[in-house]
């Protein structure tokens, strides 16, 4: 079975079309448990999320802030599994039909084998992967087997990166650019900022030639701010603030609840560009 990189690219060319930026949920799997997991990422994408990433749980995310770290901990202390995170991608895209992504770390793809991870997802039905630890120029022995079953391949670009490192990963990358606004760890801030129009900017300068949309990540938590972000940017994707609203619920329901509420409030937000 083929991957859904086709998907992704339809979904983000629609959202587009509409005048508008598509709106990119992250949540980690096997939180709280597998099944509640499967359960809150349905609810983004009920609240309006377009796109969804699938975190696989690491036990040294660094670049997480505190937020997702707590939640990976408590996937990792339930025994999450990769075979847990190609259950969520298979469950969730089969009930929606919307675009699945993994994010993860290169080290467990490295002790689980290229090829196999490769193959399970796209056999999931999983529309690419996310990189963040992947450094472009030793990529391509992933790249070839990506390709190969279709999936995309996203890379990540900070403000430090030079425009010649902007020019190669938009040239070697697939499906979108993640764009993180500002340097250090993922959680939500006051402000999202200039700083992330002046990379996304730097992006497509780079990557001229290359309709590869550019999305941002890093600090959205509320409605204004996707707004701003989508004045600029061709998706907005937001992590933290599903997790925390999932942390400070009282109980699993109202954690679902929370992440479906958020996202209706945040796709009202990336149609109103600021």
């Amino acid at each position: 079975m083929s991957g859904n990189i086709q998907l992704l690219s339809d979904t983000l060319a629609g959202a587009r079309a509409e005048g508008r930026a598509a709106l990119i949920a992250y949540l980690p799997a096997g939180f709280p448990t597998v099944d509640g997991g499967i359960e809150a990422i349905k609810a983004a994408f009920d609240g309006g999320a377009d796109v969804v990433e699938v975190g696989l749980p690491h036990s040294d995310p660094v670049l997480d802030g505190p937020v997702i770290q707590t939640a990976d901990d408590i996937a990792l202390r339930g025994g999450v599994k990769i075979a847990d995170v190609m259950r969520t991608v298979k469950e969730t895209y089969e009930a929606t039909g919307k675009p699945v992504l993994v994010m993860t770390y290169w080290n467990p793809i490295d002790r689980y084998g290229v090829e196999r991870f490769t193959a399970e997802l796209a056999e999931a039905g999983g529309a690419g992967c996310i990189l963040p630890d992947l450094p472009v120029q030793e990529s391509a022995l992933w790249r070839e087997h990506a390709e190969k079953h279709a999936l995309a391949t996203v890379f990540v670009v900070a403000p430090s990166s030079k425009d010649a490192r902007l020019g190669e990963i938009t040239a070697a990358g697939s499906g979108f650019v993640y764009a993180a606004s500002l340097m250090g760890v993922t959680g939500t801030r006051e402000s999202v900022g200039a700083q992330a129009q002046d990379l996304v900017e730097r992006t497509r300068a780079a990557g001229a030639g290359s309709d590869l949309p550019v999305c941002v990540g890093l600090g959205v938590s509320n409605a204004a701010q996707a707004a701003e972000v989508a004045g600029f940017a061709d998706g907005v994707i937001v992590g933290s603030a599903f997790v925390k609203r999932m942390l400070d619920a009282p109980d699993d329901k109202a954690g679902v609840d929370g992440v479906r509420a958020l996202a209706g409030e945040l796709a009202k937000g990336v149609r109103r560009q600021a």
